[in-house]
This record gives structure tokens, sequence and C-alpha cells, in this order.
């Protein structure tokens, strides 16, 4: 039982610090843009589906003349892995050292996007923590706790 309490109270840590070993990091949305502006190769890949970027919106990228590539882990409605994933990311960055910048709606789908880029031969993916729309608050409503739209950064709507 004490071993049970043990994986239950440290578990999640464990887990993060797994996880975090398979792919080469977190960082904050502004973190992620500084890169974006100041690495003329780093790539933002926006892994949110058709429906987010059509609805919620997108990281808008012109002012640094880049644009993000939308390239989504998982596929609407189902929500199934994209099963073309790391073809469509050497299609579109086959420079494997290059640090791609993984976005989603909160951070999540972006870290198993990050580890599958890793998993693909990319030795700099990384996770934006966050997302592009954060947290939800105590009202269950995203866009007030955190992510690229909370952060200031640019974006457009769909």
């Amino acid at each position: 039982m004490k071993f049970l309490v043990t994986s239950i109270l440290f578990g999640g840590n464990q887990m993060t610090q797994v996880l975090r070993s398979k792919y080469a990091g977190d960082v904050t949305p502004k973190e992620a843009w500084d890169i974006l502006e100041n690495d003329g190769k780093s790539i933002l890949i926006d892994c949110r589906t058709d429906a987010e970027w059509s609805y919620v919106g997108a990281p808008n990228l012109s002012q640094i003349a880049k644009k993000p590539i939308k390239i989504s882990w998982k596929v609407f409605p189902e929500m199934d892995i994209n099963p073309e994933f790391q073809t469509e990311i050497t299609a579109a960055c086959p420079d494997k050292e290059a640090k791609l910048l993984f976005l989603c709606r909160s951070g999540v789908r972006s870290i198993d996007a990050a580890i599958s880029a890793t998993e693909a031969g990319y030795k700099n993916a990384y996770n934006i923590l966050e997302g592009f729309e954060g947290d939800q608050d105590d009202q269950g409503h995203r866009g007030r706790l955190g992510g690229w739209r909370f952060s200031g950064l640019p974006w457009k709507q769909g």
C-alpha cells in the first residue's frame, strides 16, 4: 500500500520527467516567439485541428516574415492520431537540426507531437507550454490563464 501511495503522490512528477526526456523540452509562448524571431531556421508547427485553426484563431508570424505550419497531431472529429504526421513533418521541414516549436490548444497534444518528431529524427523538437489558449479558468473558459493569446503575442482569427 505504501508503494501505491508513493506512486500516486510522485507518479505525476516522474511521468513528466520521463516525457520530457523524449523531446528537447518546453518553452513558454514568449520564449517561443523569441526563438522564432531570432533563429531563422526555427519553425512553429501548429498541431491543432482544422476546426481550431478556423474558429479559434492562429499565431500570426507575419511581422517576423514567417508562417506557422499547420500539421494536425489528431484529426477531427474522431481525434485519432494523424497517421501521416511524421511524413508531413518531414515534407515540411527536411532539416532535422532545425528548432521545431509545437503548439496545440493547451500544451498537451504538442508534447506528443514533439515526441513523435523526435522519434522521426528531429533533435530540437520543443513543446510550447500552455498552448494557444491556455488552461481553463474557474468558469471553464480558455484564453484567460496562459497561452499564446494571453501572452499578448500576435494572432489572427481563422
